[in-house]
């Protein structure tokens, strides 16, 4: 008895065990049991019986669902049953009977049941039974219909049916059946379904199209006819997926069927009057879709006039919502042929020059540097030629075996390249140069009037400068509320206890004193008396860790309550101030850029305030009065005289005279909160019918340039109803405007300074407005694929007029905003030797409230560093010299010749007594860095808030400084910031990607940040924390980026290499705390993956080379949060900040949670320390994420099949053909964001 019958019998005992009795299920087992007997008997005569059994089992099918999915049912061998049958016998009927089986098996249950048949081996039996059914003269119709019926169920479901069916001779069988029997509607049907099937294989598609295909498709479906639109319907569906094939795309073009389809779908488009054949006109729109994929289509698709045809049918489709799928398809076609336009520019390279003191000899700048001059760098030659692509198509198959899942190619697999090697890469005879930004480490203090010989608590002076305060958007109560911690004594704070005291560093050489043994003893009887208070006073701290010292928020509402500050100082009026107000001149140590000028402020009106708004307000200015903003309130380390004494110091390439009013008048956090933008349905979608029009109607644009930083003699338009621009100062970044209609323009960025691209940042000031006027902005030269634009992220204006009202604030501004590919080409020099790539868009309206204000837009908080000069400044000036030891350094010079500033603060020691200055030194070092690229001035404001902290008067604020010594480096690319560069330094490079081995000539921050570590590793001093503060422009929350071998390796599949290795998991330990600490912090988020391309970055070159663990980029959004607190709200001056001080806060509880013994800590507390990182030594699965500028792969990603014009997005497109209307969350494009399955 053979295996098939022993299943087949053991089928119908369980069967029989089952409780059926005499139900279907047994008689189905009966019958297949009987059908698998005649099989291998094959007997004369019993085909009869073959024909009985197998019409009784037909019979059942179409009778009962049940007997369906038995048939199916996981090892149920009914199926093999049906196949062998339908393999062995000869018998016409039979046949008949079995695919009649095999079709109601399939139609009723789906993809599976298909999946089923096809692994069985339904495929290789079908088309063999096709191949021989073929050879009749003339074939069985109704043989034909059911294997071509059954063939188009199961052909999805098997990948290799192409190459199956022309490796068998089968692919040409159905086509000249459709050739002989076109007046055949029944039969050609299930042909044309077959025929689509196939030609999914690019090269099955071109060996029909060869055999004529392409030409019997337009005979089907042309010309117009309601009359079998079944019919019609798959037969368009089978031109769309033949004319995939650029060879078969070419054979329509040449034939003139371009303009063919145009006229089909107009008829239908005109007929179609109740739209009940949406379908068809869909057909018709995927076939001119896939023949414009070549640029012969597109051409022909223009000459056609087809442009206006479909945007004057989809402008008639846009009042019935269920016709979006035509509105958006046309929508695709449309933006896919509008001819690629030049970049109106001289050249893409930066409008400003700097000479560099070295040339790489290879990278992009070189390549920048070699250009020849007379090569144009906008636009490639060729882009505008003919169809360029070959007359024959690459025969190529696809691997169907590949592995499909997403593989990271870009993730470091070589562990001896993870493991982490102190590298020095210099000796310590050349370390020695950083020796003195390191005093604190020799500084014995004996000259210093610390505190009295017997140490006692330290009592603040009364008339030392008040606290500083830091904003933030928490409403916990600030630390001076509570009586508990306010004047607690310095040596309470420190967490110092008996055993640290003893320690004396081998690297100390401080010297003896007799009396030094007595000290020390008398000093241990001290701390043994104090260690129940201190116990107590830990407990206090642990109360009050999380009520940072913060600005109250009643304080701002106060603030923007406030009525104008009116001075009548003939001196000091508006007029001097705003429009021509000049700083003395001063002359800067070497050379400032200011010397022998002036700084002067941009122009401001000078009424100060709306005339209509003048008489509601009691104390506006007369005539003769000018009214100046009282800014000391703005923020307690702002100072506007002082900010324009630094201005005179900051050096530019474009030697910047003017001052923006916001970086003069600082800002200050809105009152009121930001939600995230909900984009209106259809927004994106008219912007593209917009820019369409552009091309259609010609005539209605002005294409009038406005400004021009190219142009040295370019005068600004006086026209009143023209808009002015101007971004010549510190950090602006605008270098073109184009007036496209009366209220649209189009502004175009400037490149970083020595590269050819990096465009997103942007800064500028507008005036000339008028009120109640809706202006539209287009950045069109925007390089980013995906931006949060368009996921609720608005951008910022900075209104005078409202800063003259004491609501001086930058605010989130824009409607209609959204961020897509547009027709402005990019060279190959430019998109990295890829062509046919395209710039991006960001458009937003703006509805200006008050006439001829002064506004500024940007793409976030601007942070310049002028503005940092002028903290640091500050913070020095106001902080305690008894309490808080302060140092500013500067690191090196710049490019430009600007100081890269290096600050160092941390707790003064308790008395100049050696144990004091033995704890003092032998603190653990946090390194913290910034503002490496300049556009994320989120990272600048972050920044602040953990300097402000640290040089608070807080309880906390003093432990964390009596537990670290902080190097700071808060901004590592002035020159790039002071430009307005988005990306780089002077250099043209990014300089986070020169970590590995920087140059000192060409990256001279880098390269010194790199020897401060270096030096503190030669000593043995490693830094506890080493983070570097980024931005994220596509990504939500903030989060942070660390270094582990084990998660690395595990996200590589080798489990085996990944258990063999032993990793401390504290690398955990401070993104946890901030996920349980900082409301904006995401875990979920982070990742410890290490990449490939990520290798010169400064995350993973101190965790290689210097041997820090905790080695992280954290990373803030530009948008906002979509958890926490803070969901649904776009982030903010005062959440940043925050953040910066949640940072602090995290690395306090860090200390105790590393070093509990030191404090004595209760261990409940501990405990519950300790849970907050209890999955620290699981290895997780975060998402890994490997694109260009530090960023994550985009968990939002936005289909852009209504504005692409790349034929990789075309291709992206067809996977969603058939869907339209739903709405979905984040705002994704109108192209996709509504779609139902039509069926």
């Amino acid at each position: 008895m053979s295996v098939r019958r022993k299943w087949c019998t053991i089928y119908f005992w369980m069967c029989s065990l089952s409780g059926y009795s005499v139900s279907a299920n047994s008689r189905t087992a009966s019958l297949l049991s009987q059908l698998e007997k005649i099989n291998l008997d094959s007997v004369l005569g019993e085909s009869d019986n073959a024909r009985y059994v197998t019409s009784k089992i037909l019979h059942l099918v179409q009778s009962q669902e049940k007997t369906r999915k038995e048939m199916t049912s996981k090892g149920s061998p009914g199926i093999e049953i049906i196949l062998s049958t339908l393999e062995n016998t000869r018998d016409p009927q039979t046949i008949l009977n079995t695919l009649n089986i095999l079709i109601e098996v399939v139609s009723a249950g789906g993809g599976r049941r298909a999946s089923v048949l096809v692994t069985k081996g339904g495929t290789r039996i079908l088309l063999q039974l096709l191949l021989t059914a073929s050879k009749d003269c003339p074939p069985n119709e109704e043989l034909m219909v059911l294997l071509h019926t059954l063939l188009a169920k199961i052909g999805p479901k098997d990948k290799k049916i192409g190459v199956k069916a022309r490796v068998n001779g089968a692919l040409n069988i159905s086509l000249n059946l459709v050739k002989q029997n076109l007046q055949n509607h029944r039969l050609i049907l299930p042909c044309l379904q077959v025929l689509r099937v196939y030609s999914t294989n690019s090269v099955n598609a071109v060996s029909l199209g060869k055999n004529g295909v392409v030409e019997l498709m337009f005979k089907i479906i042309g010309p117009f006819s309601k009359r079998n639109t079944s019919l019609m319907k798959v037969a368009l569906d089978t031109l769309a997926a033949l004319l995939k094939s650029k060879t078969n795309a070419r054979r329509a073009v040449d034939r003139g069927y371009v303009q063919v389809l145009l006229t089909i779908y107009v008829d239908w488009h005109r007929h179609d009057s109740r739209h009940r054949y949406m379908l068809i006109r869909k057909g018709v729109l995927q076939c001119i879709k896939s023949v414009t994929n070549i640029k012969l289509g597109r051409k022909a698709f223009i000459n056609a006039n087809g442009m206006k045809i479909l945007y004057n049918t989809s402008q008639e489709c846009l009042a019935v919502r269920t016709l979006d799928p035509l509105v958006n398809t046309s929508s695709l076609i449309m933006r896919k042929c509008f001819p690629k336009n030049r970049l109106p520019l001289p050249t893409i390279k930066s409008a400003f020059h700097f000479q560099l003191p070295v040339i790489p000899a290879s990278g992009p700048v070189a390549q920048l540097y070699n250009l020849p001059p007379d090569v144009d760098d906008v636009v490639d030659e060729s882009d505008d030629n003919d169809d360029a692509e070959t007359e024959t198509e690459i025969e190529t198959e696809i691997d169907d075996d590949k592995d499909e899942h997403f593989k990271n190619d870009d993730i470091e697999t070589d562990i001896n390249k993870l493991k982490p090697r102190q590298e020095l890469g210099r000796s310590k005879e050349e370390l020695k140069m950083y020796e003195h930004f390191f005093p604190e480490l020799s500084e014995n203090f004996q000259e210093w009037d610390l505190v009295s010989k017997e140490p006692k608590p330290f009592v603040p002076d009364a008339n030392l400068s008040g606290p500083i305060v830091v904003p933030t958007a928490s409403e916990e109560h600030s630390a001076e509320a509570n009586p508990s911690t306010k004047g607690v004594a310095l040596k309470e704070c420190n967490p110092l206890l008996t055993e640290e005291y003893n320690r004396r560093p081998v690297f100390l050489e401080l010297p003896k004193k007799d009396n030094l043994k007595d000290s020390s003893l008398h000093q241990q009887n001290d701390q043994r008396d104090m260690l129940p208070s201190c116990e107590c006073l830990s407990q206090e701290i642990v109360k009050g860790l999380d009520r940072i010292s913060l600005q109250d928020s009643a304080k701002n509402d106060q603030y923007y309550g406030s009525e104008l500050v009116v001075k009548t100082e003939s001196k000091a009026s508006l007029a001097t101030l705003a429009c021509s107000k000049s700083c003395e001149q001063v002359s800067p140590s070497g050379g400032g850029l200011f010397e022998g000028s002036s700084v002067q402020l941009g122009k401001l009106c000078c009424t100060g305030v709306d005339s209509e708004e003048e008489e509601e307000d009691s104390r506006s200015s007369s005539p003769g009065e000018h009214v100046m903003l009282q800014v000391s309130d703005v923020s307690p380390v702002h100072d506007c005289d002082l900010y324009l004494e630094m201005v005179k110091h900051t050096k530019s390439v474009p030697e910047y005279s003017e001052v923006a009013y916001p970086d003069y008048f600082g800002h200050i956090p809105p009152p009121f909160k930001e939600p995230i933008l909900e984009r209106p349905y259809g927004v994106q979608r008219t912007k593209i019918s917009q820019d369409i029009e552009r091309l259609i109607y010609q005539n209605d644009i002005i294409d009038r340039v406005v400004y021009d930083l190219d142009n040295l003699s370019f005068s600004v338009p006086e026209e009143a109803d023209v808009l002015k621009f101007n971004s010549k100062f510190e950090s602006g970044n605008l270098r073109k405007v184009i007036q496209i209609r009366k209220n649209e323009y189009d502004l175009i960025l400037n490149s970083d300074i020595n590269s050819n691209h990096y465009h997103q940042w942007f800064y500028f000031e507008v005036s000339g407005m008028k009120t109640g006027t809706g202006y539209r902005f287009n950045i069109i030269n925007c390089e980013k694929s995906n931006s949060q634009f368009n996921y609720g992220m608005q951008p910022l204006m900075y209104s005078v007029q409202e800063a003259l009202r004491s609501r001086p604030c930058w605010t989130r501004v824009g409607t209609d905003i959204c961020y897509y590919k547009n027709h402005f080409s990019r060279s190959s020099i430019a998109a990295g030797g890829q062509k046919g790539k395209s710039y991006y868009t960001i458009t937003f309206t703006v509805t200006f409230q008050h006439k001829d204000d002064v506004c500024y837009f940007a793409y976030h908080y601007p942070y310049t560093y002028s503005t940092l000069k002028m903290h640091l400044r500050k913070l020095e000036s106001m902080h305690n010299p008894q309490q808080i030891y302060f140092r500013h350094d500067v690191l090196c010079e710049t490019l430009a010749g600007n100081s890269c500033p290096l600050v160092t603060i941390t707790a003064m020691p308790e008395s100049n007594y050696y144990e004091h200055i033995c704890q003092f030194r032998n603190r653990p070092y946090i390194f913290l860095s910034a503002r490496v690229h300049p556009g994320e001035t989120n990272a600048s404001w972050v920044m602040k808030g953990t300097l402000e902290y640290l040089m608070s008067n807080s309880p906390n604020a003093q432990c964390l400084r009596e537990s670290y010594i902080f190097k700071i480096i808060p901004m590592l690319n002035p020159d790039g910031v002071i430009n307005g560069n988005h990306r780089c330094s002077l250099s043209g490079e990014d300089l986070n990607r020169q970590w590995q081995n920087p140059n000192p000539d060409l990256h001279p921050t880098i390269y010194h940040a790199k020897g401060l570590l270096q030096y503190l590793a030669a000593i043995k001093r490693l830094p506890l924390v080493y983070c570097d503060y980024h931005g994220h422009s596509r990504k939500k929350n903030v989060f942070m980026y660390g270094c582990s071998i084990k998660e690395t390796m595990w996200h590589t599949g080798v489990n085996a290499a990944s258990c063999d290795l032993m990793e401390d998991p504290g690398y955990r330990a401070l993104p946890r705390i901030l996920s349980h600490t900082a409301p904006a912090f995401c875990m979920g988020s982070c990742s410890f993956v290490v990449e490939k391309s990520k290798e010169s970055t400064a995350r993973v070159v101190v965790w290689r080379e210097i041997g820090v663990q905790r080695s992280y980029t954290m990373e803030s959004t530009l948008c906002g949060c979509d958890q926490g607190k803070y969901k649904g709200l776009q982030i903010g001056t005062r959440e940043l900040e925050e953040m910066g001080a949640k940072f602090c806060v995290g690395l306090l509880r860090l200390k105790r949670m590393s070093s509990p013994l030191e404090y004595n800590l209760p261990s409940n507390l501990l405990d519950i320390e300790n849970d907050l990182i209890e999955s620290s030594c699981k290895v997780t699965s975060p998402t890994t994420y490997v694109l260009d500028e530090d960023e994550p792969r985009f968990l939002e990603e936005v289909d852009y099949s209504a504005e692409s014009n790349d034929d990789q997005d075309v291709e992206v497109a067809d996977n969603a053909g058939d869907y339209e209307a739903t709405n979905q969350d984040d705002g994704l494009s109108d192209t996709d964001s509504t779609k139902i399955l039509l069926s």
